[in-house]
């Protein structure tokens, strides 16, 4: 099978993007998106988006983390798809989109900002000192004094694997404050197993628990440097409800190929 793909990426955050609206690709193996995915054999990503018709909005995004497994949402992942969705024309500046959570808004100015609305979010839970939510996939936020010293890899690894959050684990950022409204984050993604350069949902669910204990001195636009780039959070809130929630930051175009499977 000979793979016609397109490469994205947010914030360092990279995708393989398959344009799938004429199904050519439905039957595509775990396996074999893992071996898409892989930066050795493949292509290399840290996930891959399948493009489907939609009869309910513009087109509808399947994600599968590099591991080759169907999951949860990804926000630059999402981002990244609408730009792509522009690119090709399947949309012009403003779309509503599908995704595994439901509906998303988003609007493209420029390759250098995406706007992406994501998905109310109002339960907040502690562990210990860290705030766990979900923003369309499930995040563990701790907030830590040098992000930069952090082993994100061995210290993620535990927080993901940890008997509390069985069977299906979470993605864990570490958030450095360098004052109310900006912050340095690194996240470890489950499925990658292992730190990204960024982490879309991940910034959604910092900014909401920076909000939430009160560190961002209520500010409702939050700024964060991720390991590959910047991303702005903007929301706004009633009594622990947060809505109208937008994830913002780059979506480029990296390169197109195709591959033999």
């Amino acid at each position: 099978m000979t793979i016609q793909f397109d490469k994205y990426q947010g914030a360092g955050n990279d995708f393989v993007i398959l344009d799938n609206r004429s199904g050519n690709y439905t039957e595509l193996s775990n396996v074999q998106i893992a071996l898409l995915c892989d930066r050795h054999k493949g292509i290399g990503a840290d996930g891959l988006i399948l493009i489907h018709a939609d009869s309910e909005s513009d087109f509808y995004m399947q994600y599968f983390n590099s591991d080759g497994n169907e999951s949860t949402l990804c926000g630059n992942g999402g981002r990244c798809a609408v730009a792509f969705a522009h690119d090709k024309k399947i949309i012009k500046k403003s779309t509503t989109f599908s995704a595994v959570d439901g509906l998303h808004t988003a609007i493209y100015n420029s390759p250098l900002e995406v706007k992406l609305e994501m998905n109310e979010v109002a339960k907040f839970s502690k562990s210990g000192t860290a705030i766990v939510t979900d923003t369309g996939s499930p995040h563990y936020v701790q907030l830590v004094d040098d992000v930069d010293r952090i082993d994100v890899q061995k210290e993620g690894a535990a927080v993901r694997y940890a008997d509390a959050f069985k069977p299906g684990g979470l993605n864990v950022n570490f958030v450095q404050k360098e004052d109310a409204t900006h912050y340095k984050i690194r996240t470890y993604e489950r499925g990658v197993e292992g730190e990204t350069l960024a982490c879309g949902t991940g910034t959604v669910a910092a900014a909401l628990a920076m909000h939430y204990t009160k560190e961002s001195a209520n500010s409702t636009e939050l700024n964060f440097k991720a390991l590959g780039g910047n991303l702005t959070v903007t929301f706004e809130e009633t009594e622990g409800r947060y809505f109208t929630i937008f994830l913002i930051g780059p979506a480029t175009f990296v390169f197109s190929g195709s591959i033999e499977l």
